[in-house]
């Protein structure tokens, strides 16, 4: 597939669309890809061509942890084996430890059943196996496609695009991200709030193997996380408050390779390289609800996390198991695929696990931002106890997982 395979799809091509999915990144790209292989009639809709991964290419700087129910998804797909095969960093151990308390947690993918407590995938790779997938799948993509406004009627919602154009479809999916223009069309509110942090990504070579381990130490300025990477690099995910981060962003290579030594605690040896570094806003962001009339959230538009926990993209595409299964059901029963109570079944569902694992990650980051010796020697305590208590660790490990 070349960079251009994906131009403006003619609209005779996508008759009678039973569902229409707005926002191709890797959690929307799988959904239309789902939906296909489940016999639905879908389209993707999206903004931009997404860059061409290629192996000869620098490892792209935003990286997601795979966990094992997302890689059965994939592996469903029909693009897992693509993926794998290119560049996928496999880890079967999580070391955590809190830089104030000195306490640590241990967890093992033989805990929870797994043979990996998941994979380090490129965001980039990831979206071009789905795409390629989707173009062998013959689903139709409208690229580039912007939804400036639609219209609910009583069998269908009709989209108005930008360039005059129009489509009709039973349901309409928004996975067009964090900033979604569709979920303030629809009058949807979030509530949550800003960390007021920067995670500075990097890609940094260390004396010692990642012995495919995440590791990830606690600072009272944030999180620190050292993912191991396929070529043997860790992929760097350091949440900072804001001006901190500016400054760490703008060091020359040897002073932040130094820096991230120390925050790491050497615990792989020294930094002894580091690729170009870029940061990206923290906040915590979730959708009052998940449905409006023949329309459904999904992934980042209805949910925006923390990434300490490495979540995120995870939540999302068990967001996209949940649709497909629901619609399946609805269809399999001759209900209208757009009814509200079908949406609602969704929506009720994921809203509260994206509810429940989203809170989770925030009141993780405030405890580990106590700094008062009284609160640390308490959290550390209760880290002892945890990484004793084999099985709340074990629970613990296989919800991550998607178990």
């Amino acid at each position: 597939m070349n960079a251009g395979a994906r131009d403006v799809v003619p609209r005779r091509r996508a008759p009678g669309l039973d569902i229409a999915v707005v926002g191709g990144g890797m959690v929307g790209a799988a959904m239309a890809l789902a939906l296909a292989r489940a016999g639905f009639a879908s389209a993707l809709l999206e903004a931009r061509q997404p860059p061409p991964w290629h192996a000869q290419d620098e490892v792209d700087l935003r990286v997601v942890g795979l966990a094992p129910s997302s890689v059965d998804l994939l592996e469903e797909l029909g693009v897992w084996q693509s993926v794998r095969e290119s560049r996928a960093g496999p880890y079967a151990h999580m070391h955590v430890w809190d830089a104030a308390s000195g306490a640590t947690i241990d967890f093992a993918a033989a805990s929870a059943g797994q043979r990996q407590l998941g994979y380090i995938v490129e965001n980039r790779l990831l979206q071009w196996r789905l795409w390629q997938a989707l173009e062998a799948a013959g689903v139709p993509c409208f690229c580039p496609a912007n939804v400036s406004g639609f219209e609910v009627r009583e069998d269908r919602i009709q989209l108005a695009l930008a360039d005059g154009e129009s489509l009709a479809a039973g349901v309409l999916v928004a996975a067009d991200g964090a900033t979604s223009p569709l979920r303030q069309l629809a009058g949807i509110a979030t509530r949550g709030r800003d960390y007021a942090q920067r995670a500075v990504v990097a890609h940094v070579q260390t004396e010692r193997a990642h012995e495919h381990t995440a590791w990830q130490r606690f600072l009272p300025t944030g999180p620190l996380a050292l993912l191991p990477l396929a070529d043997g690099r860790s992929s760097l995910v350091w949440s900072l408050p804001e001006a901190e981060a500016q400054r760490v962003l703008g060091l020359d290579e040897q002073d932040f390779i130094d820096a991230v030594g120390v925050a790491s605690d050497f615990r792989l040896g020294r930094v002894v390289a580091s690729t170009s570094r870029a940061g990206f806003p923290l906040k915590l962001q979730l959708a009052t609800r998940y449905q409006a009339e023949r329309l459904v959230l999904l992934g980042d538009a209805a949910h925006a996390v923390h990434p300490l926990a490495g979540q995120g993209v995870n939540l999302g595409l068990r967001d996209v198991v949940e649709l497909r299964d629901t619609l399946v059901a609805a269809r399999a029963a001759g209900s209208d695929l757009g009814a509200a109570h079908v949406l609602r079944r969704y929506a009720r569902r994921r809203r509260s696990a994206d509810t429940l694992d989203a809170l989770g990650f925030d009141a993780l980051a405030r405890i580990y931002a106590w700094q008062s010796p009284a609160l640390v020697a308490a959290r550390g305590l209760g880290m002892g106890l945890l990484d004793r208590l084999a099985p709340l660790k074990r629970r613990l490990a296989e919800h991550a997982a998607g178990s």
